[in-house]
């Protein structure tokens, strides 16, 4: 069974930094198309950040320069690193997981495996 846990949310100021982890069982950071989505109420959920297989990554051009996504295939962890937070990123973030090489990106019914969410709040 997959199974997919959210960790590293919190409230922070503008300009912050936060690091996002999702640990993961049952399934290998290396087999397929890993991606963080983020869903802020009454809206849409949004793709942030992509890893592909072969560790090419793809991020949203609202957190480009600012937000890095990685994984650690020892650890079987995947990372998002947050920096220059603004209350714009406010959101529930949510670790997402394929079992291809690639996804398109800001595809979420390409993943079939979801981790229950990390809340992130950003103040002014």
């Amino acid at each position: 069974q997959v199974q997919l846990l959210e960790s590293g949310g919190g409230s922070v100021q503008a300009g912050g930094s936060l690091r996002l982890s999702c640990t993961i069982s049952g399934y290998r950071v290396v087999t397929g198309c890993m991606g963080w989505f983020r869903q802020a109420p009454g809206k849409e959920r949004e793709a942030v950040a992509r890893i592909d297989r072969a560790d090419a990554t793809s991020v949203a051009d609202s957190v480009k320069g600012r937000f890095t996504i990685s994984k650690d295939s020892a650890e079987n962890i995947l990372y998002l690193q947050m920096n220059s937070l603004k209350p714009e990123d406010t959101a529930m973030y949510y670790c997402a997981a394929s079992t291809t090489f690639s996804v398109g990106f800001g595809l979420p019914y390409q993943y079939p495996y979801w981790g229950q969410g990390t809340q992130v709040t950003v103040s002014s």
